[in-house]
């Protein structure tokens, strides 16, 4: 058993390389949207 298949992630396949590039773009998105959505709200850039 790998560590990336304990804890939370204790399905099969947890350690893959799809898993974890679906992971990470999962993550890297939502902080973009988040800096993206904060630039918005906090300037006008119209």
């Amino acid at each position: 058993m790998t560590d990336m298949n304990r804890g939370i992630m204790k399905f099969k396949g947890a350690d893959s390389t799809f898993a974890v590039t679906l992971s990470a773009l999962l993550i890297l998105g939502s902080i973009a949207f988040l800096v993206v959505w904060a630039l918005q709200s906090a300037y006008a850039f119209n």
